[in-house]
């Protein structure tokens, strides 16, 4: 369903108060100045054993000024909507650049801010694929929902506790910069998560098990029917939590491996998704959470994974948490290759990193997650292609004498620049002799990033790929949180490192 953005925000003053400071950032002789106002409201539900335990709705309003005066950055931000007050923003955001270049300059660099080209959207507009934006949903139907969800848990054998909850996000944007790009967005999102817990009342073992259902770009449609089985997952959630409770732990060694998009879309993530932004891989982000070890000396030629290995970075795909029209920096959204063949062929990019790397556009990758933050280079809907002929799941675990089938996201480990990891999951099922023979419990695998994508030699086919993701991705200094999706397929890898979680715990 088309929707139209919402006319409450469009009844604010975007025109006049973009036109008062991009004037003023002009006249003050700054080389590009951008006006972004933001208006986004999140809110959250929170149950415990179907009982309320906690709820919010917030909104952040405001705008902010973006220069370039003199090779360096400015910026500041308001809340005052008047249009001498949207002037003295802009003057504060060149005063700050001028600051700035002072302290580039003593400290001997010659490096300037320059911007890659990007072509002039003028009047554009773009509203995300939704059909029922959940704040026109009552709280008392959305929280219900939720209750009834956890009810039908709690009345099944060996379930003690459950833990649901909601989180939606209706995000307003307007742009403007002195190119010329105006553009007004409008997007939506949401995450429902339920979680049984099961406890051993003789010995107190405890247990958990949390639905798969990833969070998406998608309206209340989502939790009602469209998009995803809430019944088939809920009603066999309790079975395999019980099945999970009685499983014996892992024994180390090395295994094949059958990986579930539910779990693969998070190593995706930490070792693809955030080593292939640039920023990371050229050392301009590194107190945060490191580097990347796909310097940009090795663009063409690291081997990243075997030859079925394709990566997509994608600002378009329809219900991506990463999904938008442009970005903070007027970029139109694209669709590029990370990896080709298991070789790097790129990276992300914002219009500075673009233009000092002489790669030319931008490939729209630049996003602040509220007005009074400043936009940094932030990750696209990094995603593993399937094959176009490829196979089922159930084929692939077919392919396996002995090995382990991973399900669902937990717990995770990389170091400082994508390399070493460690992960965790929901679910593992024993493979023997191409069939799933029972769970198993205390399972992590572990390897390089290379290594790792180095062994998958299968993936599977369209009929398997789920487009996972996350609301809080984490970045920059101050901290800002990002929502970001990634597709992937069932896939098979060979040979890989298992630990059993206890033994390592005890070491």
């Amino acid at each position: 369903m088309a929707h139209d953005i919402d006319q409450t925000f469009l009844a604010l003053p975007l025109r006049a108060l973009a036109d008062a400071a991009l004037a003023r950032a002009r006249a003050l002789g700054a080389e590009h100045a951008d006006f972004r106002f933001e208006r986004v409201r999140s809110a959250s539900w929170r149950l415990r054993d179907a009982k309320p335990a906690g709820s919010s709705d917030t909104t952040d309003l405001g705008y902010a000024v973006r220069v370039v005066h003199g090779g360096a950055w400015g910026f500041a931000s308001g809340v005052d909507l008047s249009m001498d007050a949207a002037a003295r923003v802009a003057s504060q955001a060149v005063a700050m650049a001028k600051l700035s270049a002072k302290v580039i300059a003593a400290a001997g660099s010659r490096e300037r801010v320059e911007l890659a080209e990007e072509p002039v959207h003028a009047d554009r507009t773009w509203v995300s694929s939704y059909e029922i934006d959940p704040f026109t949903v009552p709280d008392a139907e959305k929280s219900g929902l939720l209750a009834e969800w956890s009810a039908r848990l709690l009345r099944a054998d060996g379930v003690a506790h459950v833990d649901a909850s909601l989180l939606t996000v209706h995000e307003n944007k307007f742009y403007a910069d002195t190119a010329g790009t105006v553009t007004t967005q409008q997007r939506v999102r949401l995450h429902p998560q339920l979680t049984a817990v099961a406890v051993d009342g003789t010995t107190g073992e405890f247990d958990s098990m949390r639905t798969l259902a990833p969070p998406v770009g998608r309206g209340w449609e989502y939790l009602t029917g469209t998009g995803w089985d809430w019944d088939g997952e809920l009603e066999e959630m309790p079975a395999l939590l019980a099945e999970k409770m009685r499983a014996p732990s892992v024994t180390a060694g090395t295994y094949d491996l059958v990986v579930d998009p539910s779990n693969l879309w998070l190593t995706i993530h930490e070792s693809i998704g955030h080593a292939t932004e640039l920023d990371r891989a050229l050392g301009y982000e590194a107190a945060y959470a490191g580097t990347s070890f796909a310097t940009f000396d090795q663009l063409g030629t690291l081997a990243y994974g075997s030859p079925v290995m394709n990566v997509t970075g994608d600002r378009t795909a329809e219900h991506g948490l990463a999904t938008i029209g442009y970005d903070d920096e007027g970029v139109e959204a694209q669709s590029w290759d990370l990896v080709r063949g298991g070789t790097l062929v790129g990276y992300q990019l914002d219009r500075r990193i673009a233009r000092l790397t002489g790669l030319g556009r931008s490939n729209g990758c630049a996003f602040a997650d509220s007005p009074d933050h400043v936009p940094v280079q932030r990750m696209a809907n990094v995603s593993l292609r399937p094959d176009p002929g490829g196979l089922s799941t159930e084929d692939l675990i077919g392919g396996v004498e002995r090995g382990i089938y991973v399900v669902g996201d937990r717990s995770w480990s990389i170091d400082m620049q994508r390399y070493n990891f460690q992960f965790t999951g929901q679910r593992f099922f024993r493979i023997e002799n191409g069939r799933l023979a029972g769970q198993l419990r205390d399972v992590a695998y572990q390897a390089t990033t290379t290594e790792f994508w180095g062994s998958m030699e299968k993936v599977g086919g369209p009929q398997t790929y789920v487009l996972g993701g996350a609301f809080n991705c984490g970045k920059a200094q101050p901290g800002q949180i990002a929502a970001v999706s990634h597709g992937c397929p069932s896939a098979l890898f060979r040979g890989v490192n298992i630990l059993n979680t206890t033994q390592e715990a005890g070491r």
